[in-house]
Protein backbone atom coordinates (compact mmCIF):
# COMPACT_ATOMS: atom_id res chain seq x y z
CA UNK A 1 0.00 0.00 0.00
CA UNK A 2 1.28 3.44 -0.95
CA UNK A 3 1.93 6.11 1.65
CA UNK A 4 -0.46 9.05 1.43
CA UNK A 5 1.09 12.48 2.01
CA UNK A 6 0.17 16.15 2.21
CA UNK A 7 2.93 18.64 1.37
CA UNK A 8 2.85 22.08 2.99
CA UNK A 9 5.06 24.79 1.50
CA UNK A 10 4.54 28.40 0.47
CA UNK A 11 6.41 27.84 -2.82
CA UNK A 12 4.12 26.69 -5.64
CA UNK A 13 7.17 25.58 -7.63
CA UNK A 14 8.50 23.43 -4.77
CA UNK A 15 5.04 21.87 -4.30
CA UNK A 16 4.96 20.94 -7.99
CA UNK A 17 8.48 19.49 -8.06
CA UNK A 18 8.12 17.61 -4.75
CA UNK A 19 4.77 16.11 -5.77
CA UNK A 20 6.17 14.89 -9.06
CA UNK A 21 9.30 13.40 -7.48
CA UNK A 22 7.50 11.69 -4.59
CA UNK A 23 4.79 10.26 -6.84
CA UNK A 24 7.48 8.79 -9.11
CA UNK A 25 8.89 7.12 -5.98
CA UNK A 26 5.51 5.62 -5.05
CA UNK A 27 4.10 8.11 -2.53
CA UNK A 28 0.57 9.33 -3.23
CA UNK A 29 0.40 13.08 -2.66
CA UNK A 30 -3.27 13.53 -1.75
CA UNK A 31 -3.09 17.31 -1.38
CA UNK A 32 -0.84 20.31 -0.94
CA UNK A 33 -1.20 23.42 1.19
CA UNK A 34 0.53 26.79 1.34
CA UNK A 35 -0.27 27.83 4.94
CA UNK A 36 -1.30 26.52 8.33
CA UNK A 37 -5.05 26.84 7.85
CA UNK A 38 -4.87 24.91 4.57
CA UNK A 39 -2.63 22.29 6.21
CA UNK A 40 -5.14 21.68 9.03
CA UNK A 41 -8.05 21.50 6.58
CA UNK A 42 -6.15 19.13 4.33
CA UNK A 43 -5.11 16.84 7.20
CA UNK A 44 -8.73 16.65 8.36
CA UNK A 45 -10.17 16.05 4.90
CA UNK A 46 -7.60 13.58 3.57
CA UNK A 47 -6.36 11.75 6.68
CA UNK A 48 -2.86 11.29 5.19
CA UNK A 49 -0.20 8.97 6.57
CA UNK A 50 2.22 11.91 6.87
CA UNK A 51 2.39 15.69 6.49
CA UNK A 52 5.60 17.11 4.99
CA UNK A 53 5.81 20.60 6.46
CA UNK A 54 8.19 23.41 5.51
CA UNK A 55 9.53 25.22 8.56
CA UNK A 56 9.18 28.61 6.83
CA UNK A 57 5.75 29.42 5.45
CA UNK A 58 6.16 33.09 4.62
CA UNK A 59 5.13 34.95 7.75
CA UNK A 60 3.98 31.74 9.42
CA UNK A 61 6.20 29.29 11.30
CA UNK A 62 6.07 25.64 10.30
CA UNK A 63 6.95 24.84 13.91
CA UNK A 64 3.72 26.55 15.04
CA UNK A 65 1.74 24.69 12.38
CA UNK A 66 3.26 21.38 13.54
CA UNK A 67 2.09 22.19 17.08
CA UNK A 68 -1.43 22.98 15.84
CA UNK A 69 -1.55 19.76 13.86
CA UNK A 70 -0.45 17.74 16.90
CA UNK A 71 -3.15 19.36 19.07
CA UNK A 72 -6.03 18.97 16.62
CA UNK A 73 -7.59 15.65 17.58
CA UNK A 74 -9.40 15.41 14.24
CA UNK A 75 -6.22 16.12 12.25
CA UNK A 76 -3.56 14.23 14.21
CA UNK A 77 -0.99 12.88 11.77
CA UNK A 78 2.79 12.35 11.84
CA UNK A 79 4.63 15.47 10.71
CA UNK A 80 8.04 15.54 9.04
CA UNK A 81 9.63 18.97 8.90
CA UNK A 82 11.43 20.00 5.71
CA UNK A 83 13.59 23.01 4.88
CA UNK A 84 16.27 24.29 2.56
CA UNK A 85 18.06 25.55 5.69
CA UNK A 86 20.68 23.29 7.27
CA UNK A 87 19.40 20.94 9.97
CA UNK A 88 22.04 22.12 12.44
CA UNK A 89 20.62 25.67 12.24
CA UNK A 90 17.19 24.31 13.22
CA UNK A 91 18.11 21.45 15.59
CA UNK A 92 16.87 23.09 18.81
CA UNK A 93 13.49 23.91 17.23
CA UNK A 94 13.16 20.50 15.59
CA UNK A 95 13.85 18.76 18.90
CA UNK A 96 11.25 20.93 20.68
CA UNK A 97 8.59 20.31 18.03
CA UNK A 98 6.06 17.47 17.94
CA UNK A 99 7.42 16.42 14.52
CA UNK A 100 8.83 12.91 14.14
CA UNK A 101 11.88 14.22 12.30
CA UNK A 102 13.45 16.46 9.69
CA UNK A 103 14.50 15.98 6.07
CA UNK A 104 16.44 18.63 4.13
CA UNK A 105 14.56 19.53 0.95
CA UNK A 106 17.53 18.44 -1.15
CA UNK A 107 17.30 14.95 0.41
CA UNK A 108 13.52 14.57 0.33
CA UNK A 109 12.64 11.10 -0.91
CA UNK A 110 10.25 8.24 -0.30
CA UNK A 111 13.09 6.38 1.43
CA UNK A 112 13.82 9.26 3.85
CA UNK A 113 10.11 9.58 4.69
CA UNK A 114 9.67 5.84 5.20
CA UNK A 115 12.71 5.64 7.48
CA UNK A 116 11.34 8.38 9.75
CA UNK A 117 7.88 6.82 9.82
CA UNK A 118 9.52 3.50 10.76
CA UNK A 119 11.31 5.20 13.66
CA UNK A 120 14.80 5.57 12.22
CA UNK A 121 16.69 8.75 13.20
CA UNK A 122 16.56 11.68 10.78
CA UNK A 123 19.41 12.38 8.38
Amino acid sequence: MSLRAVIVDDSVEFLRVARSMLEREGITVVDSAQNGAEALRSAREHNPDVVLLDVGLGEESGFDVAERLSQASDARVPVILISARPEEDLREFIDASPAIGFVPKAQLSADAITKLLDGSPSS
